[in-house]
């Protein structure tokens, strides 16, 4: 018998509209011989009758799939028996909110693909959104720049821009940047905000989507080193926006200064590192935060700090664009992520409270989880364009087979975390948090 695959609605925020398989696609492997049964939900960015004519069958919810595709964390009471679930599961570096969820599904004997995990063999992500968080991102940040500029009573071309999720398209959100770039060319900045700044840390596909918009500013690529020259230079101008790029070794230095950094040693030794991104803070405007962290390496943003530069008043950073959004991570004010609908809070790095909205002391973090729900539309055909060749394989395979035995692409594999409610090989290490 054919296996029946599922396309779930997302339910974990309010304003999810992605899908991970378009209704393009899904025709194609229906005149395959695939089964689609698609979830009912209002506020997919794709129809229902869109399904409908691909060939997929809308349903009140999909317990008899026996393969379910989603996007997001899936809620405990949707996992069935020895069934197949791909979706971005946040458990791998044993995060403690889904650990419930990965006991759950080990319970029910259930397999799971991680999209995080699917991978070539140097490691590179095949399939992602990291690009449309970037894109969005630095939309926001800029929308945020212009709000946080007016409550300042500083008036900029950037107040005419808007949330991403607010245009009609990736394009038309484009098109109006271009316009209040070509402002600034032919008028130039006020005077108290120049040089306006941007730094972008890491230089994956989430910062090369922010940095893809800040490039349709009259822009100018400077190094960190140049970043700290930039202030007390004569010949800056106030019509050009100025841009640096952070790599790891402007972020963290070896402890001994005898060693050179060493990019594999920082990987492998972290604790031996220090923090030297301080250094260049009260040089940048607005902090796009787009890298991958977690707690083994040094922070690039404390509290301890922003609160001695603010008691300095030395406090130039109005705009943080917290991309990788880990709640009391790399960026330490961000203590939350935020929604779509409130996006943004403003930092008091006195008090270290936080108040929704653009107004208050401090510093205005833009922190939205799911950013790439605010291009619905091109996140998801771009996702599904790279999903789609695996989707055939995934849904032929037995299960049912020893790991070893189970025929799948190496990179859906590698991604599987669960085979049968058992960790794999490559996941053990999970099990430390599970206790």
């Amino acid at each position: 018998m054919s296996k029946k695959i599922g396309i779930r609605l997302e339910d974990k925020y309010l304003m999810e509209r992605r899908v991970a398989l378009i209704p393009k696609h899904i025709k194609l492997l229906v005149d395959k011989g695939l089964k689609f049964i698609v979830e009912e939900s209002p506020k997919r960015v794709f129809k229902h009758n869109e399904f409908e004519n691909a060939g997929a069958e809308i349903v009140k919810d999909v317990k008899e799939a026996d393969i379910v595709f989603g996007v997001k964390e899936m809620p405990m009471d949707l996992f069935e028996e020895g069934k197949t679930y791909i979706f971005f599961s946040h458990v791998i570096k044993g995060q403690s909110y889904n650990m419930p969820m990965l006991k759950k599904m080990m319970e029910k004997k259930d397999n799971l693909i991680d999209y995080e995990k699917i991978a070539d063999d140097s490691g590179k992500r095949l399939i992602f959104f990291g690009r449309f968080a970037g894109l969005a991102g630095m939309i926001n940040s800029l929308w945020s720049l212009g709000q946080r500029y007016k409550v300042l009573g500083i008036d900029t071309p950037f107040a005419r821009l808007r949330q991403s999720y607010t245009y009609e398209s990736l394009e038309e959100a484009k098109k109006e940047i271009r316009e209040v770039g070509m402002e600034i060319a032919s008028k130039g900045l006020p005077e108290e905000i120049c040089p306006l700044t941007i730094a972008f840390t890491g230089y994956g596909n989430v910062s090369l989507g922010a940095q893809e918009i800040a490039a349709l500013l009259p822009s100018m690529e400077i190094s960190p080193e140049e970043l700290l020259e930039l202030k007390g230079r004569k010949d800056v101008a106030n019509n050009v926006v100025y841009k640096t790029v952070f790599k790891e070794w402007n972020l963290s230095q070896p402890d001994d200064d005898k060693i050179e950094f060493e990019l594999q040693h920082y990987y492998f030794h972290p604790e031996l590192y220090h923090n030297v991104f301080e250094k260049y803070v009260p040089h940048i405007s607005v902090l796009m935060n787009c890298m991958y962290w977690d707690n083994k390496y040094p922070r690039i943003l404390t509290k301890d700090f922003l609160e001695k530069l603010y008691k300095e008043g030395n406090m130039k950073l109005t705009v943080i664009g917290d991309v990788t959004c880990d709640p009391d991570g790399s960026i330490e004010c961000t203590h939350m992520v935020t929604y779509i609908e409130d996006p943004v809070f403003v930092y008091n790095p006195i008090t270290r409270e936080a108040t929704m909205g653009f107004k208050g002391d401090g510093i205005l973090d833009m922190a939205v989880d799911i950013l790439p729900s605010e291009l619905p539309r091109e996140s998801s055909i771009a996702f599904s364009n790279a999903l789609f060749d695996y989707v055939e394989k995934i849904a032929n395979a037995d299960f049912n087979v020893p790991f070893e035995d189970i025929e799948l692409p190496n990179p859906i594999k590698k991604a599987l975390i669960l085979h049968n409610g058992e960790l794999t090989p490559d996941y053990k290490c999970i099990e430390q948090y599970l206790k």
